[in-house]
């Protein structure tokens, strides 16, 4: 086959690929270093995870021999994927009562859990060639279910442009208090939500308003490790290593803001990343000089042995809300938002 990969864990793979799970279709590259699985709407959200091959216990891409080839791209319809990756009942952590998310990243293990009984969880994923099905075999103790998806020709989908040289905003903070933020702010049923970000007394801000109210959280930056020295979040390329906490004791790790921005983005659509907020262990908020904003999550997953921890990636890019009076707002200030 052009492509094969195992897993040790069916429910790792769902609960990462449940996190863009916000469209019907989400399109599949293979590369040496992984598979990317991508999710747009519209041209205006985007959402993406990679799913490193050290997640994998097997890892074989057989890169086609021509120059020119280009990786293998397709589409597979997203929730007929979820439903095979827990067809035998991984468990939807989405679920839980609690309100802070820290079991979000260790799904509680039941009784009848595959590795309390101590039978052997196997997935497979297989892709012979371009045009073929993607085959995937579960097992699990002497129990297999093997299920072909189909394929379909991508559609053209550009990522959202994001000048990450460019920044107006960076902010690294824990995953769940942005969660505890966005949820907060949910109750005022608002339709969209505002970043204010800037050096000095601005720091950063969100703030809704809906139907049912109107509410402003102010996240202390004074408490933030300033750009310079902190270690990095974002990763230049899927391989990269991951970066080392920066140790910093306050909500914000790191603050980064050398103008004043005001952008505005469709809450429901930053809504739909909520599910990578409970999960991830940090959050890194970027927002460019053009106003695109991009979540970029932090999820801790199990190595393919199994014993080693690593960490995935899921993105998220946001186009704001253009023509209204909360629309972007960019002075140039000078300011101490980093170096």
């Amino acid at each position: 086959p052009l492509f094969s990969a195992v897993s040790s864990s069916a429910r790792q793979l769902h609960s990462l690929l449940k996190c863009i799970a916000f469209t019907n279709k989400v399109q599949v590259q293979i590369s040496q270093d992984g598979l990317r699985f991508s999710t747009g709407e519209s041209s205006v959200m985007e959402g993406h995870a990679f799913l490193d091959k050290k997640l994998f216990t097997a890892f074989k891409y057989q890169q086609p021999e021509e120059d020119n080839a280009l990786t293998p791209i397709f589409e597979i319809n997203l929730p007929a994927l979820l439903e095979t990756l827990q067809i035998f009942g991984a468990s939807d952590t989405s679920t839980s009562s609690s309100s802070r998310f820290h079991s979000y990243n260790k799904p509680a293990i039941s009784a009848f859990s595959a590795s309390t009984l101590g039978l052997t969880s196997l997935c497979t994923l297989t892709y012979d060639n371009n045009g073929e099905p993607l085959t995937i075999m579960i097992s699990e103790g002497n129990v297999e279910t093997k299920c072909e998806l189909t394929t379909y020709e991508p559609n053209q989908m550009e990522d959202i442009p994001f000048a990450r040289d460019r920044l107006a905003t960076k902010v690294i903070m824990r995953s769940e208090w942005l969660a505890d933020a966005i949820a907060e702010l949910a109750a005022t049923n608002p339709e969209r939500l505002t970043i204010e970000a800037g050096p000095g007394k601005v720091g950063f801000r969100l703030r809704a308003s809906g139907p049912l109210g109107s509410a402003e959280i102010e996240f202390d930056e004074m408490t933030a490790k300033r750009e310079s020295g902190a270690a990095s979040f974002s990763h230049p390329n899927p391989s990269a290593a991951v970066p080392q906490a920066t140790g910093a004791s306050g909500v914000l790790e790191t603050f980064q803001a050398s103008i004043r921005s005001v952008n505005s983005y469709k809450f429901s659509m930053i809504r739909a990343a909520t599910l990578a907020m409970k999960q991830a262990v940090k959050v890194s908020v970027r927002v460019d000089d053009q106003g695109v904003l991009s979540l970029q999550f932090m999820i801790e997953v199990e190595g393919g042995s199994g014993a080693e921890q690593h960490m995935s990636f899921v993105d998220f890019r946001f186009v704001p809300l253009v023509g209204d009076e909360d629309g972007e707002e960019q002075q140039n200030e000078e300011g101490g938002g980093g170096d």
